[in-house]
């Protein structure tokens, strides 16, 4: 029976990469990336230790490319849906209140601080 509890990720010094966010994707593009460079260049070359030089480059460059720009992306994201999050608690805590009585609210909170 498989469960929860039975699966197992790939951990590598003590963390489990599969719940890193953007890592699959970053190694994915990065490695398909890297052969099809690698390919092109052996085809315009006939050169075995220069198209594995550059597929290799080419493979550093577009994962740690696409990494960054996914964690920026998804921080980015993540902030966004933190501050939803906080609007829509404070929404529903004043909803059904006018604005003076949510004013006086949010006043004394600030004093009991």
């Amino acid at each position: 029976m498989t469960g929860p509890s039975s699966e197992k990720g790939i951990v590598i010094f003590g963390r489990d990469i599969t719940k890193i966010p953007c890592f699959r994707n970053s190694f994915l593009y990065g490695i398909c990336g890297g052969i099809t460079c690698g390919l092109a260049r052996f085809m315009f070359t006939s050169r075995v230790k220069s198209a594995t030089d550059f597929a290799v480059a080419s493979f550093a460059v577009i994962t740690m490319g696409y990494w960054f720009q996914c964690r920026y992306e998804y921080s980015k994201t993540k902030f966004e849906m933190d501050k939803m999050k906080y609007l829509l608690q404070n929404h529903m805590m004043y909803e059904g209140m006018n604005k003076e009585e949510a004013n006086s609210i949010d006043d004394n909170k600030l004093e009991d601080v």
